[in-house]
C-alpha cells in the first residue's frame, strides 16, 4: 500500500512537461507535502495531441493532473495550473494558503492574481506574439508584464513572502514566471524582489517541484 492510500488521499498522476504551468503545480503540490507521481508528455513529438492526451483534456495542453482512488471510481481529472494549487490546498489546508478564516488568505490571493493576471497572461501573449511581424506588439506585452514585476515589490515591504507572513501560491505564481523571464529585470533596481527570490529557490518543495519533470525523474515525495 502507497503513502497516499494510507493516508486516505487519491494517487496523483500530474502530466506535463518543462513548462512554467507544469512547475507551478508541481511546486503546489510539494509545498502541500502531496505524494505525486510524472507523466511526462513529450512536447516535441506532439505527445499532448495523442488520444490518450486528449482523453484526458481534450483541448491537448498540459498540465493535467489525475487522481485516482477517491471517494468516486472516477478519477479527478484537473487540466488548469491554477485548479491544480487550489486543490493542492484543499488537500493540505493551510500548507500554501492561510486558512478560510483568515483575512491574510484575501492578501494572499490578491498577489496570486497580480501575478497570474498582469504578469503571466501577458507573458504567454507576447510568448505567442514571437516573430518579425508581430515584435512591436510582443515588445509591448514584455515592457508591461517587466513593469508589474518592478511593480510587485510592494508586496514585500512589510512581508517575507508575496502574501504575507508564509509562503502561499502567491510566491509559486511568482517564482516561475520571474524565473523564466530573469533576463529582462533590472535587478540592481530590485534588492526587495532579489532577496525573495534566493529564498524562494533554496525551499527544498521549490528545488523539488522545479526538477520534477526532468529526465527519467517518474516519482516525488
Amino acid at each position: 500500500m502507497n503513502a497516499s492510500a494510507k493516508s486516505g488521499r487519491p494517487d496523483l498522476e500530474l502530466h506535463g512537461a518543462k513548462t512554467g504551468n507544469c512547475l507551478r503545480a508541481a511546486i503546489g503540490l510539494s509545498e502541500a507535502g502531496l505524494l505525486y507521481k510524472i507523466r511526462h508528455v513529450d512536447l516535441g513529438r506532439g505527445e499532448q495531441r495523442d488520444e490518450p492526451h486528449l482523453a484526458l483534456n481534450p483541448a491537448g495542453k498540459v498540465p493535467v493532473l489525475v487522481a485516482r482512488g477517491s471517494v468516486s471510481a472516477q478519477a479527478f481529472v484537473l487540466t488548469q495550473s491554477s485548479a491544480i494549487l487550489f486543490y493542492a490546498d484543499a488537500e493540505a489546508p493551510g500548507r500554501i494558503l492561510p486558512p478560510h478564516a483568515d483575512r491574510t488568505r484575501i492578501r494572499a490571493l490578491e498577489a496570486f492574481f497580480y501575478f497570474t493576471s498582469d504578469v503571466i497572461a501577458l507573458n504567454g501573449a507576447a510568448f505567442s506574439l514571437r516573430g518579425p511581424e508581430f515584435s512591436g506588439a510582443a515588445a509591448a506585452l514584455t515592457e508591461r508584464y517587466v513593469a508589474a514585476i518592478v511593480g510587485s515589490e510592494r508586496f514585500l515591504i512589510d512581508n517575507p513572502f508575496m502574501g504575507g507572513a508564509s509562503v502561499s501560491i502567491a510566491d509559486i505564481a511568482a517564482f516561475t514566471i520571474i524565473s523564466a523571464v530573469t533576463r529582462h529585470l533590472p535587478w540592481s533596481q530590485l534588492r526587495r524582489l532579489a532577496i525573495w527570490h534566493d529564498r524562494i529557490g533554496r525551499r527544498p518543495a521549490v528545488q523539488t517541484g522545479m526538477r520534477a519533470f526532468d529526465e527519467k525523474r517518474e516519482t516525488v515525495d
